[in-house]
């Protein structure tokens, strides 16, 4: 998924998205440690997508900070 389309995203289906990444990304790690897989960038692609929702969520939970200042 896009990055402009992750923030179009409400925090809670971010949230409920980044508990689905996790688990898929522990899924690719057992499967890539059972050499049932060989296609190891998946797992980049894994990560990527959580760092991009934790950013989206840290930047909102800022500017909600900021204007309470």
């Amino acid at each position: 998924m896009k990055f402009k389309e992750l923030k179009i995203k409400s925090d809670k289906e971010l949230g409920a998205m980044l508990v689905a990444a996790k688990e898929n990304l522990q899924v690719l790690k057992f499967k890539v440690a059972a050499k049932q897989m060989k296609d190891v960038r998946e797992i980049r692609v894994a990560k990527l997508q959580i760092a991009q929702i934790l950013t989206i969520l840290k930047q909102r939970k800022n500017q909600t900070e900021n204007k309470e200042k």
